[in-house]
């Protein structure tokens, strides 16, 4: 094989006998889970915001933002419940480029993994010990969620990635929601059979283990429009997509019909301000249609502390290095303004 194995790394199990919870801890997330799965069942009307920076780039500035987000969820506690994005490991397109804090725990230096896990783990784990927040990451290697278990809140597959039967089959094993994205292309009846796969019980290879899940009765969509054969961005958040979506799922048959929306990626072309009035649009859309009102679950947000982002290097505090981000001040207005309008 042209490569070179450099060291073997410890199993999820010794990393979590290192940097274990506490029993208060294991209780919050216990408690968050059930809040949040109810929502998804369909048994809660609070709504969903799954927000934060593009990529968790630094400790202190991602705790930073946690804290801010904290207070504001206490004000709004009655309409939306908050699942702060910590996501610690980036699929590149092309492979190149700050694949996040997983393979770098300094963005400025070079690739250590095992340092990456401690440091991945750590900062999951202080937003929950400080802050009461169980959060969100990105499933983009299936076999490492274990180190992450005991504290996530959510999982999303991305877009990339949802077309893949190890993430669909592990979607299908774990016990917190999944959001499948649908594909680049757009097509989806590709995310349909996503879904459908990760609420089926399956048997297969897992670490190492053959293993036998019982399907996920919690997984489902997240739109978040696409690309189409010129390389134009298509978005899939409107009115029509909603009601198109409604129908699918109920000519499928599945579980739990649930959609969430990401407000940036293709629905924004990556303009990141225009965040503020797709989350508007897609709360008024559920305002007056009750079938979409129960399919849309809640908005996935990009945002941190400063508008838009920066290169590596560039150092500029609480300010995004891959995607652009609504800054603080945009962010809190909006929340603000969706509990008014919920």
């Amino acid at each position: 094989m042209n490569m070179q194995f450099h060291r073997k790394l410890p199993i999820p199990m010794d990393i979590k006998a290192q940097y274990p919870l506490t029993e208060e801890m294991t209780q919050i997330k216990k408690q968050r889970d059930e809040e949040i799965q109810a929502i998804f069942r369909g048994e809660s009307e609070k709504f969903l915001l799954i927000i934060g920076p593009c990529s968790a780039d630094n400790h202190q500035s991602v705790l930073d933002y946690i804290s801010r987000l904290r207070l504001v969820q206490d004000k709004v506690a009655d309409k939306i419940l908050m699942i702060p994005r910590i996501y610690t490991n980036k699929p590149r397109t092309t492979g190149s480029g700050y694949k996040g804090m997983l393979h770098q725990p300094n963005p400025d230096e070079k690739p250590d993994m095992l340092k990456g896990i401690v440091a991945i783990r750590d900062l999951h784990t202080a937003a929950l010990r400080d802050y009461g927040f169980t959060c969100a990451d990105e499933m983009l290697y299936p076999e490492n969620h274990r180190y992450l278990s005991d504290l996530l809140a959510y999982v999303a597959v991305g877009a990339r990635s949802a077309e893949d039967q190890q993430h669909r089959l592990t979607a299908s094993g774990l016990n917190i929601p999944v959001g499948l994205k649908n594909p680049t292309s757009g097509d989806m009846s590709i995310m349909m059979n996503s879904i459908k796969a990760a609420q089926s019980s399956h048997t297969f290879i897992y670490r190492g283990w053959e293993v036998e899940s019982a399907g996920n009765p919690c997984a489902h969509a997240i739109l978040r429009g696409y690309t189409d054969f010129a390389g134009k961005n298509v978005s899939n958040y409107h009115y029509e997509d909603l009601v198109k979506l409604s129908e699918l799922y109920e000519a499928s048959g599945l579980e739990n019909p649930s959609a969430i929306v990401d407000t940036n990626h293709a629905n924004s072309g990556k303009k990141y301000l225009e965040q503020i009035r797709i989350a508007n649009e897609v709360v008024y859309s559920r305002k007056v249609n009750p079938d979409v009102k129960r399919l849309v679950k809640g908005l996935m947000i990009e945002s941190y502390i400063e508008d838009g982002a920066q290169g590596i290097g560039e150092h500029v505090y609480g300010k995004s290095i891959t995607d652009p981000c609504l800054g603080w001040e945009k962010t809190e207005a909006l929340i603000l303004e969706l509990a008014d309008k919920l």
